[in-house]
C-alpha cells in the first residue's frame, strides 16, 4: 500500500510540474522597428491616413491560456504623422490632442475574452487628452516562432474604432465639423520575447 501510495504521490507531482510548466508566463516587448499604429479619419468626403512612429510597451501571456494575458502600451503624440508637417502641429495643438499638457496615449487591458481559433476581444482603460475610457480592441494572434538575431518573436493584428469626442479631441469651430467622429485605428505588433 505504501508503494502504492509513493507511486500516486509521484505521479501527482509529475502532473503538477506538467501544468507549471504550461502556465509559464511569458512577456514580449514591442518591437517598434517591426511594427506600426496606424489610423484614418474622414476629411469633408475622403479619408485621411495617419501614423504614431513612437510607441513601447509589453505583452504578458501564458501560451496555454491567452485569455490570462495582459498588454500596457504608451504611444508618443508628439510622434504623429499625417504627412503634413502644418496638419501635424495643428492636431498637436490646444484644441486637438494638446501634446504639451498631454504628450502621450495609454492602454492597459483589463480583460481578454476569446472569440475565435486565434481572436480575442481586449477590454481595457485608454486614456487621451486626460480622458479614460473603457474601449475594446479586436486582436488577432498571428503566431509565435523564431525571428531574426536569435530572437523569439509573437505577431499580432490589432483593430478598433473610437469617437475623437469621447477623449476630447474636438477641434475648432467648423474644422471641427469638417473631419468625422470616428477614427478607424489599425495596429501591427511584432514583440519580442523577454529573456
Amino acid at each position: 500500500m505504501n508503494k502504492f501510495l509513493r507511486i500516486l504521490s509521484l505521479a501527482s507531482l509529475a502532473l503538477g510540474l506538467i501544468a507549471s510548466a504550461h502556465a509559464a508566463t511569458e512577456t514580449y516587448a514591442i518591437d517598434p522597428v517591426h511594427s506600426s499604429v496606424g489610423f484614418s479619419i474622414r476629411h469633408v468626403f475622403s479619408k485621411v491616413p495617419g501614423s504614431f512612429t513612437k510607441f513601447s510597451g509589453n505583452i504578458t501571456l501564458d501560451r496555454a491560456d491567452l485569455e490570462q494575458s495582459s498588454v500596457e502600451t504608451t504611444i508618443e503624440i508628439g510622434s504623429l504623422d499625417t504627412r503634413s508637417a502644418k496638419r501635424d502641429s495643428d492636431v498637436q495643438g490646444a484644441e486637438y490632442f494638446n501634446t504639451a499638457k498631454h504628450p502621450a496615449i495609454t492602454f492597459k487591458s483589463t480583460a481578454w475574452k476569446k472569440t475565435g481559433a486565434d481572436t480575442y476581444d481586449v477590454t481595457g482603460n485608454l486614456t487621451i487628452k486626460g480622458v479614460t475610457k473603457s474601449v475594446v480592441l479586436q486582436v488577432k494572434q498571428l503566431g509565435f516562432g523564431p525571428g531574426l538575431m536569435g530572437a523569439y518573436v509573437s505577431g499580432w493584428d490589432v483593430t478598433t474604432t473610437l469617437n475623437r469626442h469621447d477623449f476630447g479631441v474636438d477641434g475648432p469651430g467648423w474644422l471641427g465639423k469638417a473631419i468625422g467622429d470616428e477614427v478607424a485605428v489599425t495596429i501591427s505588433i511584432e514583440a519580442d520575447l523577454k529573456k
